[in-house]
């Protein structure tokens, strides 16, 4: 059990960010992945042009690296913005160009999950408003996603990082899985469960996990303290993920840490050789 039974992928888009995003995929498979994920590359746009998006999937081809999973277009990431479906107007407008986007594209690569985040409450904006928003973008986003055989994932953030957003615990991003679920029949939206995230919530692990495993769809890991790779914080990762396993849940870990002053290529020295 521990860190040799899981099938780790590597998120580009908080590691290896010091090189170029088309270099990233290879500098990956140099470290010994096989597969990556990435936040929504294009920040400033839901709708770069064909040829970015060409080159983007002829780099992790090259590299033999398989996407496992992409966000949606989310504002500014990192950065002040925590998604953009739950935000009226440019906003939730951008997220909407995004969908087929980001569903086409994930098709051309094979990847099978697409991450949607929900986005900070509005001051002076009806949080009922927003949520009937948020649900109107999940929905249409959960069709999408199926459409391209892709399944939709509904993110906890933290509170202390993220204190204008609503989902931040377990239970509060589970009620949108639920409803999303509800309203499309489909049964493809998931609960991405991020350990880093639940612990600085201070969520009890092991009863989330025993709860939410089966409806699970990723997991993301870093320690905690300090958003780094396992071993530099205090969270027990290797056991929780082996209660994952028994609960049933077996599909990929993603690494999402920072990877410290280091280059991000020394930054697995904790895996098993």
């Amino acid at each position: 059990m521990g860190y040799t039974d899981q099938r780790f992928d590597v998120n580009l888009s908080i590691l290896f960010k010091e090189l170029p995003l088309l270099e990233r995929p290879a500098a990956a498979a140099a470290a010994g992945f096989g597969a990556v994920e990435l936040w929504w590359p294009w920040i400033e746009t839901p709708t770069p042009p064909q040829a970015e998006l060409d080159a983007l999937k002829k780099a992790l081809d090259d590299a033999g690296t398989q996407l496992v999973g992409l966000n949606f277009y989310a504002g500014r990431l990192p950065g002040p913005d925590r998604g953009a479906l739950s935000v009226p107007g440019q906003e939730s407008d951008r997220f909407r160009a995004n969908i087929d986007v980001a569903a086409d594209f994930a098709a051309s690569v094979g990847c099978k999950a697409l991450n949607a985040l929900y986005g900070n409450r509005v001051e002076g904006v009806d949080p009922a408003v927003q949520d009937a928003l948020a649900l109107e973008n999940l929905t249409t986003a959960a069709r999408a996603a199926d459409r391209v055989g892709a399944i939709l994932l509904i993110e906890a953030l933290n509170k202390p990082e993220s204190p204008l957003c609503p989902l931040v615990s377990a239970p509060a991003a589970i009620e949108v899985v639920d409803k999303v679920n509800a309203l499309t029949g489909l049964g493809n939206a998931k609960f991405l469960l991020d350990l880093y995230h639940l612990s600085m919530n201070g969520e009890d692990l092991n009863e989330v996990i025993d709860t939410y495993a089966a409806q699970t769809g990723h997991v993301q890991i870093a320690d905690n303290p300090g958003r780094g790779a396992p071993g530099t914080g205090t969270l027990p990762l290797e056991d929780l993920l082996d209660r994952l396993t028994k609960a049933g849940y077996d599909g990929r870990v993603g690494l999402e840490y920072k990877p410290g002053d280091r280059p991000s290529a020394e930054a697995f020295g904790w895996l098993p050789n």
